[in-house]
């Protein structure tokens, strides 16, 4: 299966404040908010949400096309993802904007407070989806979180030439309302969220559970600490503990990361438990190190966690699929 990954191409700005938000905030004057956190490292890292997934995916040795707009400034940034086995012809070069920058803090409890510039990213709907995917025979467009007029013209486009895709709208869930996303769920082959996302979809929606169910063919929930859950309707939810030595260091693109494992796992075809179990274990490379792609992805490493957390049978599953080193 040939995946093709839409949505942010960013860097990131990743910061950490060594208190808790919580301790600075106060409730009765969030209408009125004024603050600022003394931070005690910065780390400047490639990221946004197709950048990350398609790295992931890269270095699973699917070779995915990324497809996105991004500034001239990019040059860096694509001999990076070239090298770790994204294919990154889709991406189109724009003559006046930046490439897209995300700015987060996180403090010592895993929270975060970030924003984000588009910059390029607007310029996504400019680009031909369909044509792309029949040039490079793809057969599942991945929508993740990017300009919003983007994300609507690829699934249109996909769904009315018969291409599956994958609806992730992760960081525009604040932004986009129930309309849209309803254009954006209905037909789709997965739909990933974590578990505030999916309650804010099926506020903004007005669907329940059972209705989304009817509208795509998969569901996945990840559920941080607890690892994910998978929902198919007619089926029996499918839920995989995360593996459980994980050290947290930062957060900032372990969903994305997930993703990439559990698409991986289905390009390979292996069942719905093992590609939860590839999510989580990819999910833990980046919770381990400061940045989304900073991970260094080893078929030993791998194999000898996957081991200790979801058995021999597990690792032997993946590691027959990787690369070789």
């Amino acid at each position: 299966m040939r995946i093709a990954v839409t949505g942010s191409i960013a860097t990131d700005h990743i910061m950490t404040f060594s208190g808790k938000f919580a301790d600075t905030l106060i409730a009765e004057k969030l209408d009125k908010l004024s603050v600022s956190f003394l931070v005690g490292d910065l780390q400047v890292r490639r990221g946004g949400v197709a950048g990350n997934i398609a790295f992931g995916l890269g270095c699973l040795g699917l070779n995915p096309l990324l497809v996105g707009s991004v500034g001239p400034d990019f040059a860096e940034y694509r001999e990076w993802l070239d090298s770790h086995g994204v294919d990154t012809s889709g991406v189109r070069t724009s003559a006046t904007r930046h490439t897209a920058r995300f700015t987060a803090t996180n403090d010592t409890e895993g929270s975060q407070i970030a924003s984000f510039y588009p910059g390029a990213m607007s310029e996504d709907s400019e680009i031909d989806i369909v044509a792309l995917a029949r040039t490079h025979g793809i057969d599942l467009v991945v929508i993740g979180a990017g300009d919003p007029a983007g994300m609507q013209r690829y699934t249109a486009d996909c769904r009315k030439a018969g291409i599956g895709f994958a609806a992730d709208f992760s960081q525009q869930v604040a932004f986009l309302d129930g309309e849209a996303m309803c254009s954006l769920i209905d037909g789709a082959a997965y739909l990933f969220s974590n578990e505030y996302e999916e309650a804010v979809i099926e506020r903004k929606t007005g669907w329940s559970s059972a209705e989304i169910a009817d509208r795509v063919q998969t569901r996945i929930v990840t559920l941080s600490a607890e690892g994910a859950r998978v929902e198919r309707k007619g089926e029996e939810p499918v839920t995989v503990g995360s593996v459980p030595d994980a050290t947290f260091v930062e957060p900032t693109g372990a969903g994305d990361a997930f993703r990439s494992g559990f698409l991986a796992a289905v390009a390979w075809g292996l069942p719905t438990e093992r590609a939860i179990q590839l999510g989580n274990l990819l999910a833990v490379h980046v919770l381990e190190t400061v940045g989304p792609q900073e991970y260094e992805l080893k078929p030993a490493t791998l194999a000898e966690r996957a081991t200790a957390a979801y058995g021999e049978s597990a690792a032997t599953d993946f590691t027959s699929h990787l690369p070789a080193a």
